[in-house]
């Protein structure tokens, strides 16, 4: 790590992230849970709030794709995900399904709000973000596809929302950026 010039987990741990915290609503593979948390480790996020059915550190199927990233990821469990997204409403966060919905929102054309925390909601494999979650939400992101088939894997899904938003977040806030460049 120190030849990729990495902070340790201890550093990780101190230092500036972005204002973004993962959801994961009733998640049931416990490997795309983990590259959930090798993926908010990557792009330096708050956290993860692991709900419902969604396993929790530690756990076998986890640590083989998180690799580590448990250690260093921030991340709490809720039984219900409408207390998670509850409680980060009132710390002043922003909420976004990634959900396709009538009135999604393409990731391209979303930019986050200057100033506010930003939560993204990841739902079920099979059936999406539970819609007790939708009256909660400030809206929803979609990815848009081109193929055959109408959805991703969470995994993928993930890593292509977060890294759009860290792009966008970096670009906007160049204190953060500056803080970050230095680490590097």
């Amino acid at each position: 790590m120190e030849e990729l010039n990495r902070p340790g987990i201890p550093d990780f741990r101190e230092m500036a992230k972005f204002p973004v915290m993962i959801v994961l609503d009733n998640i049931r593979s416990q490997q795309n849970i983990g590259s959930v948390f090798r993926t908010a480790d990557a792009f330096g996020l708050e956290g993860i709030l692991l709900c419902g059915i969604s396993a929790t550190p530690p756990h076998r199927e986890i640590q083989r794709s998180a690799l580590g990233a448990t250690e260093s990821v921030h991340w709490e469990y809720f039984a219900e995900t409408i207390e998670a997204c509850r409680l980060l409403k009132e710390k002043g966060y922003l909420l976004y399904g990634v959900e396709q919905t009538d009135e999604s929102l393409f990731l391209h054309d979303f930019s986050p709000v200057a100033g506010r925390k930003t939560a993204l909601v990841f739902g079920n494999e099979v059936n999406g973000i539970d819609e007790k979650l939708l009256p909660l939400l400030d809206g929803c992101l979609e990815i848009p596809q081109f193929g055959t088939k109408h959805s991703l894997n969470i995994s993928v899904s993930a890593g292509i929302v977060i890294w759009a938003i860290v792009e966008k977040l970096f670009q906007k806030d160049e204190t953060l950026g500056e803080r970050l460049r230095r680490i590097f």
